[in-house]
């Protein structure tokens, strides 16, 4: 073994290094191809870890090598691990790896990713799919959104699609598992990230009136989602249907959909003002005791104030 072979081994060891493990890394690069071979039986051979930054430095050496072949190879090999931790680790490694092939943007690639898709939607390779924005992964995306891991990358996927995911996001907030009464978990948590991501996309009349019926589901926060979308695109009378929608469900909210609606009576205070006035006189009237836990009255009270402080400043 000369001289070269034994600091490329070296320097190996030492992605493990919390201190050096990043220089490592800028000196494997230095050292060209001749890097590849040992990077690459570490990345296959070694042994997954809860510790996983260092196969992580490994991967990023090779795709900075241009060892797209490796990253491929590493990706579709069929892992078991038994420890929950380790296999965190690995997954991790994996996104790694995924995240990188997105410097190449050519077919094999994109195959590749595919196939994976199919069995195990890891967020790095939805995040490297989309960025070939290919309308055949839109069914892959939408099918993401039930997964609590890759959810978020899922969601940023289709709004990167835009247009193209449109139709199939408003089949999916129209799909119900069996009846809207009784509904999975799973097909609840696809319908109301769909809608929830086309509140942000533009809609036309016609499309809208093939939804519209969502402003009265079941669920507050799909509910939610289609009135902030009426407010954009319906008529009078389908806003003032959203604005009592949004006011009726702040009791029955998360706090982050709580924020949601606060947000969007501002915006929309023009459409909402007197009805949000005339609210808070009427709610007023309870005990004061009552007024301080009502949820309703707190947060049209902050509306009302964020609207008035705004009227100040721009006086």
């Amino acid at each position: 073994m000369n001289k070269s072979s034994i600091k490329i081994l070296n320097l190996i060891d030492r992605l493990g290094s919390l201190h050096e493990g990043e220089h490592a890394v800028d000196l494997l690069i230095a050292s060209g191809e001749e890097a590849i071979p040992p990077l690459r039986k570490y990345l296959m051979e070694g042994k997954p870890s809860h510790i996983y930054q260092p196969r992580q430095r490994a991967v990023n050496a090779l795709a900075q090598l241009g060892a797209k072949e490796v990253l491929i190879e590493y990706l579709c090999t069929p892992k078991e691990i038994p420890d929950p931790a380790f296999e965190f680790g690995e997954e991790a490694v994996e996104n790694t790896a995924a995240r990188a092939l997105a410097t190449w943007q050519t077919e094999d690639v994109f195959e590749v990713l595919l196939r994976i898709a199919y069995t195990r939607t890891l967020p790095g390779v939805i995040e490297t799919l989309s960025s070939f924005q290919r309308p055949e992964t839109v069914p892959l995306f939408i099918a993401a959104l039930i997964d609590d891991v890759s959810r978020t990358a899922a969601e940023n996927a289709l709004k990167s699609m835009g247009e193209i995911a449109k139709p199939a996001l408003m089949e999916a907030a129209a799909t119900f598992s069996s009846s809207e009464n009784d509904e999975n978990p799973s097909n609840l948590l696809l319908r109301r990230s769909s809608v929830h991501l086309l509140v942000d996309m533009t809609m036309t009349a016609e499309e809208w009136s093939k939804i519209k019926y969502l402003l009265y589901d079941n669920d507050p926060e799909i509910s939610v989602s289609a009135a902030r979308i009426a407010l954009k695109i319906g008529d009078f009378e389908d806003k003032r249907t959203a604005i009592g929608i949004l006011v009726e469900k702040i009791p029955h909210t998360s706090w982050y959909v709580q924020m949601e609606i606060e947000n969007t009576l501002v915006k929309h205070y023009a459409v909402a003002g007197r009805n949000i006035k005339d609210w808070i006189e009427q709610r007023r009237m309870q005990p004061e005791r009552a007024q301080t836990f009502d949820p309703v009255l707190q947060m049209l009270l902050r509306v009302q104030k964020r609207v008035d402080g705004c009227s100040v400043n721009s006086d």
